[in-house]
C-alpha cells in the first residue's frame, strides 16, 4: 500500500515569511532531533540567499506527518525570479499562499496567485505575522478574497480555507482569536484541502522535467512529479524533447527529498516528486521523460518573456587577470551557456563584437545575482547598464515594457516619491494612507524608469521605503527619461590613489576610491555634482621640500569612500560606462578607457546625430 502524498508550493510576495514557514514545517515533521539546533531559513542554501534575505532558487523538501508524505517546494518572492515560480506549478497540486497580516496582498502575491489559479491548483491562505504591531488579519482576509475575484478564481478556489498565525512564533490557528499553540492546524488543513496527486499508477511512466539539479557523480538530475507509472534505477527511459527529437537512456540513479537532505532512493511511484539521473548531459527543463518513444510530450507552462538586457564582456582593463581565474571570453561564454541549462528565464546571445554577449532577463536584479555568482566562482567580467528590450507593433510604432509599481513609504516621504515618479514617466493609479501612517502608492511606469529607482527610494526615505513591481504590458514609448543628473570624476592616470591627491578631489565631489586603491586611466573615481565628466589625477604625489613633510598626509582626514554594491553599481553607471566585477573588487569605468578615443567617439556620435536631423 502506497503512502498518501500531498504536493504543494509555498508562494508569496518577497519577505512575507515563506522560508520561515518552511522551517516550522520541517520542525513539525521531525527533521530536527530534540537536541539538534534548528537552522534558520534552512532552505536558503545559497550564500547570496542568506546575505540578501531572499529566496532565489526554487527548492524541494518533504516532511512526514500522520502517515502522509508532504512534498514542499519553497519558491522565490521577488518578481525577477518569477520563472522559478512558474515552472514548479506543474509539480504540485496545491499552494500555501502566504500573506503579511499588516501589508496584505502585494505585487508578487498577485503574480504567483494568478499563475497558481490558472493551473487549477487548490489554495490555502496563510495570514502570517499576526503577532506584529498594526496587523489586521480580518482586513487582509477580505483583501485576499477581492484578489481571488480579480483573478477569476473558480468557486472552489474562492472558497479556499484561511489559517492565521506566525511562522516566526511557530503557531497557527483556524481563527485569529484561537489558542496560539503549534503548527498542527496548518498541517491538518494541508492534508484535508490539498488534493492527492492526479497520477495514474497503472499508466506507463511519464514525467515533466520541472527543475534541474547537479550531482557530482552522475551529472544532471531531472526533477519532476511522476504523472504515471513508477521509476527505478536500471529502467529504460526516453527523453522527448521540445523540438520533436527523442533519445533513449537508462536510469543511473533516483533521488528523493526529505528534510534538508537529498538521498538515493529505490525509486518513486505515481504522484511522488523524484530526481532522475539518466546520463543525458543536455536534458532540459520543460522536456518529458517517458517509458516509450510513442508517448506524447507533456505541455509546459509558458514563461513570461525577458524585458531587460545587459552586455557581458571580458575585462580588458589594465588590472585584468590579477584577481580572477576565469578571464577569457571562452570561459565567460561557457559559464553563461551553463546558466541557460538551469535558468529558463534568461537568454544569452553572441554579438558582432568579439568577447561581448547579450544577456536578457526579467529584471536587473536577476542579472546582478548571476554576475555576483560568477565573480564568487573566480570570473572577471565587465557588464553594462541594463537596457530594456523594445518591440515594434504592426504599424512600426516603437513599444516598450511597462510595469505596475507598488511603493510603501512613511507618509512624510510620499510627495518626494511622487515627484520622482513623474520624472521617471510614472502615472499614479492609486494612493492610500494606513492608520499606521504608511502610504501605499500604485503606479504604472516604464521598465526604464525602474532602473535605479529602488536605490533612489532608499535615499529619499532614509531606508524606510520599499517597492515591488510586476510586468504589465508593452505600450507606446514614453519618451526620454533622465535617471542620473550628476557627472563623474574620471582618472587620467594609473597607479595607487594618494591621500594628497584625494584631499584636493574631495572638494569636487563624492569619492569612490580611498588611499592606496589601484586606479587606472578611464576609471570612475568619484561623482561630479555637475553633469559631464571631469578628468582628474588621483595618483599625484606631493612634492616635498624643506617646508613640507610627508608626515602631514598621514594625519589628514578623508571622508570614507563610497563603496558600491554590485546592484547599486549596475544601476548607477551610464550608457557609456561599465562595471568591472572581479572576485575581490567592483570598479566603475568608461567603456572606452583612452580619453582621446572617447572624445573621438563622442564627436563621431554627435556628427552622426546631426546628419540624421
Amino acid at each position: 500500500m502506497s503512502v498518501p502524498i500531498r504536493n504543494l508550493a509555498i508562494i508569496a510576495h518577497v519577505d512575507h515569511g515563506k522560508t520561515t514557514l518552511v522551517d516550522q514545517l520541517l520542525k513539525a515533521g521531525g527533521t530536527y532531533r530534540e537536541n539538534q539546533e534548528q537552522q534558520e531559513r534552512a532552505m536558503d542554501s545559497m550564500d547570496l540567499e542568506r546575505e540578501k534575505g531572499i529566496t532565489i532558487k526554487a527548492k524541494n523538501t518533504a516532511i512526514h506527518w500522520n502517515d502522509h508524505t508532504i512534498n514542499i517546494v519553497d519558491t522565490p518572492g521577488h518578481a525577477d525570479f518569477g520563472a522559478e515560480v512558474e515552472r514548479v506549478m506543474k509539480m504540485v497540486d496545491g499552494v500555501l499562499l502566504v500573506v503579511d497580516a499588516s501589508g496584505g496582498p502585494q505585487a508578487q502575491t498577485r503574480f504567483v496567485l494568478r499563475k497558481a489559479l490558472a493551473q487549477g491548483l487548490a489554495p490555502i491562505v496563510v495570514v502570517n505575522k499576526i503577532d506584529r504591531a498594526f496587523s489586521e488579519p480580518l482586513r487582509v482576509h477580505d483583501q485576499v478574497l477581492e484578489l481571488f475575484l480579480d483573478l477569476d478564481a473558480t468557486e472552489e478556489q474562492f472558497n479556499a480555507p484561511f489559517i492565521y498565525g506566525s511562522a516566526l512564533g511557530g503557531f497557527f490557528m483556524n481563527h485569529p482569536d484561537d489558542e496560539r499553540k503549534d503548527c498542527t492546524p496548518l498541517l491538518e488543513k494541508i492534508i484535508e484541502h490539498i488534493p492527492a496527486p492526479k497520477a495514474d499508477p497503472e499508466a506507463p511512466f511519464h514525467m515533466l522535467v520541472s527543475n534541474i539539479e547537479w550531482d557530482d557523480y552522475v551529472g544532471r538530475v531531472a526533477v519532476g512529479k511522476v504523472l504515471g507509472g513508477s521509476i527505478k534505477k536500471g529502467d529504460t527511459v526516453w527523453l522527448l524533447r521540445k523540438d520533436g527529437s527523442k533519445q533513449q537512456s537508462k536510469v543511473l540513479k533516483t533521488f528523493t527529498y526529505s528534510g534538508l537532505a537529498t538521498t538515493d532512493s529505490e525509486g518513486c511511484g505515481a504522484g511522488g516528486i523524484v530526481g532522475i539521473a539518466a546520463g543525458i548531459d543536455n536534458i532540459d527543463i520543460g522536456e518529458t521523460l517517458a517509458a516509450s518513444q510513442e508517448m506524447e510530450p507533456l505541455p509546459f507552462v509558458e514563461i513570461d518573456p525577458p524585458t531587460v538586457q545587459m552586455e557581458f564582456s571580458i575585462n580588458d582593463g589594465p588590472l585584468a587577470g590579477r584577481e580572477g581565474k576565469h578571464v577569457t571570453s571562452r570561459a565567460i561564454r561557457d559559464r553563461l551557456m551553463h546558466e541557460l541549462k538551469t535558468n529558463i528565464s534568461i537568454q544569452v546571445e553572441d554579438t558582432d563584437q568579439s568577447g561581448v554577449f547579450n544577456v536578457s532577463a526579467r529584471g536587473a536584479m536577476q542579472i546582478a545575482v548571476l554576475v555576483e555568482t560568477m565573480r564568487r566562482e573566480g570570473y572577471e567580467v565587465c557588464v553594462s547598464r541594463p537596457t530594456v528590450i523594445f518591440r515594434r507593433d504592426e504599424s512600426g510604432k516603437l513599444l516598450e515594457p511597462f510595469e505596475t509599481l507598488y511603493v510603501e513609504v512613511p507618509g512624510d516621504y510620499a510627495q518626494a516619491i511622487l515627484k520622482s515618479l513623474v520624472n521617471r514617466k510614472g502615472v499614479m493609479e492609486d494612493m492610500r494612507t494606513e492608520p499606521s501612517g504608511r502610504t501605499f502608492i500604485q503606479a504604472v511606469i516604464p521598465t526604464r524608469g525602474l532602473i535605479g529607482f529602488e536605490t533612489e527610494i532608499v535615499n529619499l526615505t532614509s531606508g524606510h521605503g520599499i517597492m515591488s513591481h510586476l510586468f504589465k504590458e508593452y505600450a507606446p514609448h514614453a519618451g526620454d527619461i533622465v535617471t542620473r543628473t550628476t557627472g563623474t570624476l574620471v582618472s587620467m592616470d594609473s597607479g595607487a590613489a594618494t591621500t594628497y591627491s584625494l584631499q584636493a578631489l574631495e572638494a569636487r565631489g563624492i569619492l569612490f576610491v580611498g588611499p592606496g586603491d589601484a586606479v587606472y586611466g578611464g576609471m570612475l573615481v568619484g561623482e561630479n555634482p555637475r553633469v559631464g565628466d571631469l578628468p582628474v589625477n588621483p595618483v599625484k604625489e606631493k612634492h616635498l621640500d624643506n617646508m613640507r613633510s610627508a608626515g602631514k598626509d598621514k594625519t589628514s582626514k578623508l571622508t570614507p569612500a563610497l563603496r558600491f554594491s554590485l546592484e547599486r553599481a549596475i544601476e548607477y553607471i551610464d550608457t557609456d560606462e561599465l562595471v568591472e566585477a572581479t572576485p575581490k573588487s567592483i570598479r566603475l569605468r568608461k567603456k572606452i578607457l583612452d580619453a582621446n578615443a572617447r572624445k573621438r567617439a563622442l564627436k563621431g556620435g554627435e556628427d552622426r546625430s546631426n546628419r540624421g536631423k
